[in-house]
């Protein structure tokens, strides 16, 4: 069959007349399924072999249409433009095979449905999809540890409602962000393991009518395990639901991280500055350095929550089996993991550039902070916490009403709030004093975020193995 062919179809014997060019036009996906056709090649060739081990074609015949398929690939490869009559990637590598391998071609499709066919390829896809987003994510992570190592012993503030709380670490702020993104990493190996069961051989819903070896061809594809139901296997998207979520879930948590940059970057802050090649600048005010990465970064949070809550608004009213509805499940994941390639390597890249301004950073810590460790000053002293509470409560007001630092409060102020304050109470409204009391793991001792830089380093160090064969890391 050449390939000027107009015809070539999958399906149609059964219509006397040919489809109407609009629901050509709305049927037509081969614009969005184009890139699964690695997959449909791969998965094609191990059908083929299935077939011959079945005896139901040759061993010949299996030899000519996996021979054939390698060829169709490298013409896909080299970039063969598809015909207005392709309807999918499917009838586009049939096309192929049959100018490449002749006759013999029609008998691969022997058994299977595109139904169980795109079920797999889409499979194979987010396998390798999650691989190259736990990639981006760890240069993510490596790009915020290696900043973290630097800002161990510097000071700033942390905050809560957006106001200043308590002060912490700047290794202790970053690393805030890099643990979400650990666990980003352990969503996409979920996901990627929930994507590993094979739906090949379950055919269009009731299984193939061929005696094919599923557990050949789980081996073949690399797959965990076979799917145990094949009216499930055609119509499950779980697996495209778990990866837009862990996808949505990254994409929120690189927004959160973008926020805390924007806000720490601005002039009334003054902790970060933000490096040359991931900024730009203004077309009217040349003094402007803006943080578009980050800002593109947040609005990618948006977007591919929108395609989680595409893909589920989709999936929850479908009946059993397969519906053409889930071809638009492939335009919501392709975009979501699109978006986070780009935007994902483009934090990195900025948040090494980073400069931090220790000095604004430590101007920023206010004696007021402190008032928490002054509580606890008392209660180590044998007050409750409530009344040491209310004692504080009382020096914070008439530090604001005197216009001062509570530290600058006379000791007669002490005195009067508790009797329990000592001549040392001062003592434990400095900062460092305040992170000297918070060794306890996970707090911002200095200590404390040593354990937890090397806890970093430890999670980034070994090879990754093989995404979807084994379990996530805990």
């Amino acid at each position: 069959m050449s390939a000027s062919d107009s015809t070539h179809k999958l399906w149609g014997g059964r219509f006397a007349g040919g489809p109407s060019p609009i629901l050509d036009a709305i049927n037509r996906s081969i614009g969005v399924d184009l890139r699964l056709w690695p997959h449909d090649i791969r998965l094609s060739k191990a059908w083929a072999l299935a077939l011959g081990e079945a005896g139901v074609v040759s061993r010949e015949e299996a030899d000519a249409l996996r021979a054939g398929l390698d060829r169709v690939g490298a013409r896909l490869a080299a970039g063969v433009t598809p015909l207005a009559t392709d309807e999918d990637v499917h009838t586009l590598v049939d096309r192929l095979l049959h100018e490449e391998a002749g006759p013999v071609a029609s008998r691969l499709h022997t058994g299977r449905s595109r139904n169980d066919q795109v079920a797999t390829a889409s499979r194979l896809w987010v396998i390798d999809a999650c691989r190259r987003l736990d990639a981006a994510v760890r240069e993510l992570q490596q790009a915020l540890l290696t900043q973290a190592e630097g800002l161990a012993d510097a000071l700033l503030p942390a905050y809560t409602h957006l106001q200043r709380a308590q002060p912490v670490s700047g290794a202790h702020w970053l690393l805030a962000h890099f643990w979400p993104l650990e666990r980003d990493r352990q969503r996409l190996a979920h996901a990627a393991q929930g994507a590993s069961v094979l739906p090949l051989g379950s055919g269009a819903i009731a299984g193939s009518a061929f005696p094919v070896s599923r557990v050949l061809l789980k081996e073949e594809l690399g797959f965990a395990a076979l799917s145990p139901n094949s009216i499930d296997a055609t119509g499950d998207r779980d697996f495209v639901a778990d990866t837009l979520y862990a996808c949505a879930m990254a994409a929120v948590h690189g927004s959160r991280l973008a926020e805390d940059l924007i806000i720490y970057g601005s002039g009334e802050f003054g902790f970060v500055r933000f490096g040359d090649g991931f900024s730009t600048g203004s077309s009217m005010m040349p003094q402007k350095r803006n943080p578009d990465v980050f800002e593109l970064a947040r609005g990618a949070g948006a977007r591919v929550l929108g395609d989680l809550v595409s893909l589920l608004g989709t999936i929850k009213g479908l009946p059993s089996g397969y519906s053409k509805d889930l071809q638009d499940d492939k335009r919501a994941l392709f975009n979501a993991v699109d978006l986070l390639l780009l935007a994902l390597p483009a934090m990195a890249g900025a948040v090494a550039e980073l400069r931090f301004n220790r000095d604004r950073m430590r101007a920023a810590v206010s004696s007021a902070m402190m008032a928490t460790d002054l509580a606890d000053y008392l209660v180590r002293r044998g007050a409750t916490f409530r009344e040491a509470h209310g004692a504080v409560g009382t020096l914070v007001r008439q530090a604001e009403e005197a216009g001062i630092e509570m530290d600058r409060l006379p000791t007669e102020a002490f005195a009067a709030a508790h009797p329990l304050f000592g001549p040392d109470a001062r003592d434990a409204l400095g900062a460092e004093a305040s992170l000297a009391f918070r060794e306890i793991p996970g707090g911002t001792g200095p200590q404390a975020v040593q354990v937890q830089l090397a806890q970093a380093r430890a999670r980034l160090a070994p090879a990754e193995p093989a995404a979807g064969n084994v379990p996530p890391s805990p």
